[in-house]
């Protein structure tokens, strides 16, 4: 991983302080490769520590990079960094620590290829800086990405095997093997359903099928294309570690899809579990179409979203990763459906039992005209123990322990199931 200090150009940033806790809070073996020229208003580029010079952004966003020599005053913080980064490198890299031993000063060459070594093994995290508003430090960042982070051949990803029971199988990386690919995002767009996906293995091509592993339907490639930012170029094919979108492919966010030949899938990203919920439902019942659309495309291209209805009180309840998660959701349900939303706390299913046992006899006449009716009701209620329902599989248990003919024996099922409706409710709630 690498790391990215924003927002230098803001009142009060602090880039030591941030890289502190990178260390102390997430436990990261963590050192800057540049160091910013200037804060605040007066941020202007940064230095980089590693090929030592000075980089400074010209232009309204930054498209005008000028490189240069380290500002006389700053040397002695360079000098003071890239000691440290030398430091940090050399606790985790055997090459590094024999030079730093020997007292000699690793060659530029030498500390990039260091720094991609721990960066591909999880041992060290380069820090970069900037201000990604104004595009300051953006392009060293992304020459940072290609420098220290891996090829796809380079770090081992594996497919699950579905017919042997989910065994894993290694993944080549390689465009010539057969086709894995992995659909990480879906976004909705004028133009339709605009699907993300990861080529792991082999070539998506233009123009031919390919079979989603999950529900084994087939769909052609009409149109691949690359993205760059919001911006589409349209391209004939892609191979294996590349990032490409596609349209009409209907599917759920981290499906697999492959060319066929292979039952074969890739494993799904962690999903935790969700730490809020809320009750919705629309303000009008003339939106509940629209409302249940929004649900459904919603929860196929975020796995992180959750929708239920709750048995008992027959509330949606949605649940996600926090309370901002769940608004944007529900202002795109206004925005992009058309359905205003009303939310709140889901309802709190209150209930109630008894604690000991009790007696009854009651008389039961009623005259309306004709005949009446008329009942004695004699028996006794009492709780069950934790033994007794784990026996019986049920939470509520109806005896009966009439002898002869007294009450007719057509009457049993009405009593008992008088007694099943009379315990889904309580006085009390």
């Amino acid at each position: 991983r690498l790391a990215f200090v924003n927002k230098l150009d803001r009142q009060g940033s602090n880039p030591w302080k941030v890289i502190d806790d990178l260390r102390n809070q997430l436990k990261l073996n963590a050192a800057a490769v540049q160091i910013p020229i200037g804060l605040e208003g007066d941020h202007a580029g940064v230095v980089d520590i590693v090929e030592m010079k000075s980089i400074i952004f010209h232009g309204d966003n930054g498209e005008n990079i000028e490189y240069g020599d380290i500002p006389a005053d700053m040397a002695d913080l360079v000098e003071e960094k890239r000691l440290e980064l030398i430091e940090r490198l050399a606790d985790v890299d055997d090459e590094i620590a024999e030079l730093f031993l020997m007292e000699e000063i690793p060659e530029v060459d030498d500390l990039k290829a260091a720094i991609r070594r721990q960066v591909i093994s999880c041992s060290f995290v380069p820090v970069f800086m900037g201000s990604a508003f104004k595009n300051k430090g953006v392009q060293p960042l992304l020459d940072g990405v290609v420098s220290y982070l891996p090829e796809p051949i380079e770090k081992p990803n594996f497919a699950l095997d579905r017919s042997k029971g989910g065994e894993k199988v290694p993944v080549t990386g390689k465009n010539e093997d057969p086709l894995l690919a992995l659909a990480f995002k879906l976004e909705e767009t004028p133009f339709g359903q605009l699907t993300y996906m990861r080529v792991y293995q082999g070539m998506l091509k233009k123009g031919e099928y390919i079979t989603n592993v999950n529900d084994g339907k087939k769909v052609k490639l009409n149109r691949i294309v690359r993205m760059h930012s919001d911006e589409m170029e349209d391209v004939t094919e892609a191979g294996s570690g590349e990032v490409v979108a596609m349209f009409g492919i209907d599917c759920r966010s981290m499906d697999t899809f492959s060319d066929g030949k292979m039952d074969l899938a890739m494993s799904s990203m962690f999903v935790p579990e969700p730490v809020l919920s809320l009750a919705i439902k629309p303000a009008k019942s003339n939106m509940q179409n629209n409302f249940a659309k929004a649900l459904s495309k919603f929860t196929k291209e975020d796995p992180t979203l959750r929708v239920r209805i709750d048995p008992e009180t027959k509330e949606t309840i949605i649940s996600g990763m926090g309370e901002l998660h769940l608004e944007v959701y529900i202002e795109r349900m206004n925005r992009e459906y058309n359905v205003e939303v009303i939310s709140g706390q889901p309802n709190v299913n209150y209930k109630e039992t008894i604690n000991k046992k009790i007696e009854f006899d009651w008389l039961h006449k009623k005259q309306t005209g004709g005949s009446g009716q008329y009942a004695k009701v004699i028996g006794y209620i009492e709780p069950l123990s934790e033994n007794e329902m784990k026996e019986s599989g049920e939470a509520n248990q109806f005896e009966n322990k009439c002898t002869g003919t007294n009450i007719p024996p057509e009457y049993y099922t009405s009593c008992e199931k008088g007694m099943n409706d009379a315990v889904t409710e309580g006085a009390l709630v």
